[in-house]
């Protein structure tokens, strides 16, 4: 009985032991902002083709010149770290130092720009899989750390966007189901051997995973489920573009100048119970721009961006976050709104470099539950865009490997 409960005991122990090496992002300090982490696209969220280039950059505040340091972790499907020693996922030596760094030029808020380009000189990746950027000071403190994909294109897949069936949420969910094309690559047994994940405009916390083919034709896996790969629509993003420091624009009700420029936005207004109407966003993401330099990384300013939002029954007394790719859709004492008494506006001021930013109001309650939209609301109309990475591993093999990537855009939304 002893060696039962052991074994019990030890089988627990096990289980906390893989879930706490669970690779999540890791947002950085206050005196580093502007994390732009890409691949060949302008998306920032890197995923490339074995051999192709990412590039990252951001900003300290502090602008003393600090040394940081990167590191790249190996992940399995789950993005628990893979079993594979570093030399069999790496062509060089990580842990080096970032050297292409330079100060900002002619700018109120003085800030240090870090560049790093991978693959580069010192180190090349050699499998494909999910990976981890780490990013570490100079007392080998982890600050912060960012997700990407690397695959090699072995299959084809095809994905379309599709009404919910649900009456309950014919109005406001959108289903992605798709097929994945084999070809020639030869799957024994697809229902163990292959995975895949599909995410929402590039955001984590929406992914789907555990998703095993219905059925399959040929060479083809059939993925045409409703509800389990159903993902509500949301609303577009709101934005604002601060390129022109001393422009005001739509979004913008005025510009004051003190320590920094100080951007008052226009009241936000509740969209969850109005219809719905189409505007193009870049769906949560942002662009760093600066119509007062050439070169944005060192001349953009930062300035004081002012939110405000009507409060109302619909929040009750939940925590408000303004949330976007800007702050890596964290809910932070930096982005969360207070209430203003005296006018009974919910309200925050983000310093944030110029450029065109998307954002949106979430909320979140004494339980820990985040709701995403109920400000915006959800709008089976809104266009969204869906990322399916398609995961393999063959019996033997010690890691997942990416061998697919497809997309899908809710523009063309079919019933």
């Amino acid at each position: 009985m002893r060696l039962y409960l052991k074994q019990i005991m030890l089988g627990i122990l096990c289980v906390q032991s893989i879930v706490a090496q669970v690779q999540e992002e890791k947002n950085p300090p206050e005196n580093i902002k502007s994390i732009i982490f890409r691949g060949p696209t302008d998306d920032q969220f890197p995923v490339v083709q074995i051999g192709e280039s990412m590039h990252l950059e951001f900003d300290d505040l502090l602008a003393n010149e600090q040394d940081y340091y990167y590191k790249i972790v190996h992940c399995d499907y789950d993005w628990t770290p893979s079993d594979l020693l570093k030399s069999q996922y790496l062509d060089g030596i990580d842990n080096q130092r970032i050297i292409n760094y330079e100060n900002s030029y002619t700018t109120l808020e003085t800030y240090s720009n870090y560049q790093l380009t991978i693959p580069n000189e010192n180190v090349r990746l050699k499998v494909t899989g999910n990976y981890v950027l780490e990013i570490y000071n100079n007392s080998y403190e982890l600050q912060f750390s960012r997700r990407f994909i690397v695959y090699k294109d072995v299959v084809k897949v095809a994905a379309q966007v599709k009404r919910s069936r649900d009456f309950n949420f014919l109005n406001e969910k959108q289903v992605v189901q798709f097929r994945i094309n084999s070809g020639n690559f030869r799957l024994v047994n697809p229902k163990k051997e292959v995975k895949v994940a599909i995410i929402q405009n590039n955001y984590w916390g929406t992914a789907i995973y555990n998703i095993a083919p219905q059925f399959t034709i040929g060479s083809e896996l059939v993925y045409k489920y409703d509800q389990e790969t159903a993902f509500y629509g949301g609303n577009e993003y709101l934005l604002f573009d601060t390129s022109d420091l001393r422009a005001p624009s739509s979004q913008i009700a005025r510009i004051e100048i003190g320590d920094l420029y100080n951007h008052y936005l226009f009241s936000d207004n509740f969209r969850a119970n109005e219809p719905y109407t189409y505007f193009p966003d870049i769906n949560g993401d942002y662009v760093i721009r600066t119509l007062q330099g050439d070169n944005a990384s060192r001349e953009a300013e930062y300035t004081k961006v002012h939110f405000s939002l009507p409060y109302t029954e619909t929040l009750g007394l939940d925590d408000v976050f303004i949330f976007g790719k800007f702050n890596n859709y964290a809910l932070t004492d930096e982005n969360k709104m207070t209430y203003n008494e005296d006018n009974g506006m919910m309200e925050a001021t983000l310093e944030l470099k110029q450029g065109f930013y998307n954002y949106k109001y979430v909320t979140k309650g004494d339980d820990g539950k985040i709701n995403l939209n109920p400000v915006g609301g959800n709008f089976h109309f809104t266009e969204n865009n869906y990322l399916i990475l398609v995961y393999y591993r063959n019996f033997g093999d010690l890691y997942d490997s990416i061998i697919g990537v497809g997309s899908a855009n809710s523009r063309t939304i079919s019933n």
